[in-house]
């Protein structure tokens, strides 16, 4: 069997996409599997809504190198959020690759105001709607999830991604994930490639929303 060609922009991802059409693998796992095509060692990316630090420890791995390259902007509008992702990264890494991780407590909508102007980001990526185990009243919304995605356009590097999972089971998550839709929907075809993945029987099932910057 040939091996994957990693310059192809779905090798890699066959066994976590078939998975989720099965039925078999969460939609998370296509969302890290694309990633993994994306992120090269050393890169510079965002964790836009750090949550419970999953995707924050997922994102450490992949950029993370021997020569301590690589960096991850994390940020969320809770506090409770960013001390359950720091200790999730003190348990799992060691200390140098804990340094690469710079947390902010800062809404999504703010990112620009921390990442320094020039920066090369290869990825920048939004888990969206409330902190599991968390109070289900604070939610990410509509007006601040926009904002948040026209910064990330501005500072996504050419070849980069803005991935977005989106949660509709709770008040307000299908005018967030509409909202969502209107802009990646609306963004230049020349420049830009929008798609997005949804099991169309799990109406309140998330839904993965990836943006492609040529």
């Amino acid at each position: 069997m040939a091996s994957a060609d990693k310059s192809c922009p779905i090798s890699g991802i066959e066994d976590a996409l078939m998975g989720f059409i099965t039925g078999k693998r969460k939609v998370t796992e296509v969302a890290h599997s694309v990633w993994k095509n994306i992120i090269q060692k050393g890169d510079t990316v965002v964790d836009a809504t750090c949550g419970n630090g999953h995707d924050t420890l997922a994102l450490l791995k992949m950029v993370a190198d021997e020569s301590g390259r690589g960096c991850i902007y994390g940020m969320d509008i809770q506090n409770s959020a960013l001390e359950n992702t720091s200790s999730l990264l003190e348990k799992s890494v060691d200390r140098n690759e804990r340094k690469l991780v710079k947390l902010f407590s800062l809404c999504h909508s703010r990112m620009e105001d921390v990442i320094p102007k020039d920066t090369l980001i290869r990825l920048v990526a939004f888990n969206l709607g409330y902190l599991p185990g968390g109070d289900k009243t604070i939610i990410t919304m509509p007006g601040t999830t926009l904002m948040a995605l026209c910064a990330a356009s501005r500072l996504l590097m050419s070849g980069g991604l803005i991935s977005i999972m989106a949660y509709v089971g709770h008040p307000g998550g299908r005018d967030e994930l509409e909202t969502i839709q209107s802009f990646t929907s609306s963004l230049p075809v020349e420049s830009w490639v929008s798609c997005k993945f949804e099991m169309l029987n799990r109406p309140s099932g998330p839904v993965l929303v990836l943006v492609s910057k040529k």
